[in-house]
């Protein structure tokens, strides 16, 4: 696949490709800043996001998400190519990678259960306030703390 890249010059407009992974959906929008400071968008690429059930664990589908990833990428170049792209996903949840930025196993869903329970186990060993001194985040469930603590009873 070739990404042509289009800077702000002849025509006046720089076009940025912006990838959003929802909880539930993903994205691909084009944003196109003309000269004069304004902004307009055009969503190129719409996909389904949910989270696949193996055994008991609910994971995200890493795979199919790449796959719609390089779609949006490749239909961004199709009409008319970008100067940059960012990605923007969900905050809570973590893939873990090996040696060489391997992934070690399929990142784990925030809506997956091993958290139940783990929030006690975690502020009957450290107390809430200090987690939140630490963090400044509200207590849920599915944080990336709790999420971590799961593994740590593994």
């Amino acid at each position: 696949m070739h990404v042509q890249t289009v800077w702000c010059g002849g025509d006046g407009m720089t076009r940025i490709l912006a990838i959003d992974l929802g909880a539930e959906s993903g994205r691909g929008v084009i944003g196109t800043l003309s000269d004069d400071r304004k902004l307009s968008l055009n969503v190129i690429h719409r996909f389904p996001n949910g989270p696949v059930k193996i055994g008991e664990t609910l994971y995200w589908n890493t795979t199919g998400l790449v796959q719609e990833i390089r779609n949006a990428i490749r239909l961004a170049a199709d009409d008319g190519g970008f100067a940059s792209v960012g990605i923007d996903t969900w905050g809570v949840d973590f893939a873990l990678l090996g040696k060489g930025g391997t992934l070690v196993g399929s990142p784990v869903h925030y809506r997956d259960s091993r958290t139940d329970g783990q929030v006690a186990k975690v502020f009957a060993k450290v107390p809430q306030d200090e987690i939140y001194k630490v963090t400044g985040i509200q207590t849920m469930p599915i944080n990336t703390l709790f999420q971590l603590a799961s593994l740590a009873e593994y």
